[in-house]
Formats: structure tokens, sequence, C-alpha cells
């Protein structure tokens, strides 16, 4: 679990009933680490530049931490700096708004960690699902588009967006994300058929970005 926010005591007590190895936060109040070290085989990871300066989306800003994590806990940083948006380049007919710039923000960011073939599904903020690790991108989005609908619902993709960490060789790999209700799409772009992959973006009346850098960690 990787978050952009301190963990305060309620946010712990709502991870302890979940199944966790590994937590990356910028912070841990001593009431989070009382609870969250109950558990001898959860690490916790400080990450000072996971925290973000604007509020997120759809919910209230959470208390500062009061001090650093003991125990079992270490520190992490950025490995790499992700494409910046100004870089990247619209190739639908719309552009993305707002809120999707933001999702489209965080899904790029997360996507690089993940080994490819690699899908990540954004909304509000929020990573909802994940295809990784497959012999082929199409196979990618149908399991990051099935793990969204079975721990969240079909709603949660309304709206999502989408993360590819290499082009789309074919369109049906986007096709799989738009069908489920994905809004928006960012990817590296570069595909030879990347004219037929966008058509498909613009016929479902969605928006993609290209940023001109492929991820495609193995």
């Amino acid at each position: 679990m990787a978050l952009t926010g301190p963990v305060d005591r309620a946010l712990a007590e709502a991870l302890d009933e979940i199944f966790l190895e590994v937590v990356v936060a910028p912070g841990f109040s001593p009431e989070a680490l009382e609870v969250l070290g109950r558990r001898p085989n959860l690490r916790l990871l400080l990450d000072p530049g996971s925290a973000r300066s604007a509020p997120r989306l759809g919910r209230r800003p959470r208390p500062a931490s009061s001090g650093p994590p003991a125990g079992r806990s270490s520190s992490a940083s950025r490995t790499s700096s992700p494409t910046t948006r100004p870089t990247w380049q619209i190739v639908s007919r719309r552009p993305p708004t707002e809120a999707e710039r933001a999702d489209l923000d965080l899904a790029w960011r997360l996507v690089r960690f993940v080994t490819s073939n690699a899908i990540v599904l954004v909304r509000d903020r929020m990573l909802v699902g994940l295809g990784v690790g497959q012999t082929s991108r199409v196979d990618a989005a149908r399991q990051a588009v099935e793990k969204a609908v079975r721990l969240h619902g079909p709603e949660a993709l309304r709206g999502a967006a989408c993360a590819s960490d290499a082009f789309f060789p074919f369109p049906d790999g986007v096709e799989v994300c738009l069908e489920a209700g994905v809004s928006a799409v960012v990817q590296p772009g570069g595909s030879v058929r990347d004219a037929e992959v966008v058509a498909a973006v613009d016929r479902a009346g969605a928006t993609m970005c290209v940023t001109g850098r492929r991820h495609f960690r193995h």
C-alpha cells in the first residue's frame, strides 16, 4: 500500500483489517505506529517525497504526522523522475479534464514501478485496477479491468484513467479499457498502429495523451 498522505490512527486501523506486507507513506503518527506495530511481518517505509501539496480530490486532508516511524521501518526514495505532464502530447480530439489530468498523472507515476506488460487504472486519485507481467498488453488490460470490477465494482471504472507502460501495438488493449468505462488514457506512443489506437479513443469520446517515453520494466 502506497499513500500520498500521512497515516493517522483511523487510517491505521482501516489498514490493519486487510492483508498487507508493506505500507509506504510520507509520515506515520505515534498512534498509527502503535496500531500497525502489532503486526510482526508488516514493514513500514517512510518516503517524504511521496507527499503531495495539493489536496487529494474527493478526500479531506489528513493531519500531519508528529514524527517518523520507529521499529520495522526504512527510508525510500524515487528511482527516477517521471515524465512531467507539460511534455505530454494530446493526440485525441478531446483534451482531458482537470480531474482526468490528475488521475492520468498518478497512473503514469504508478505504472513505472509495475512489471511489463503493465496497465494501471486510477479513479479519483486511487489505484483501482492493475495488470502486471502479462505476455500481451491486451491480457494486461483484461486483468486490470477484471481486478477493478472484482474489488470495487464496475462503477469504479466509469471515468477512470488508464496508463500503459509501453505503446499499444493494436487497438484491442485500449478498447478493453474503454468498453469498461475508462475515459482517459496515457501511453508512450510509437506504434505503427498509433492512428488506429487514437481512432478507437475518439470513437469512444475519450481522451489520450502520449508521453514519448516508455517505462517497460522487466
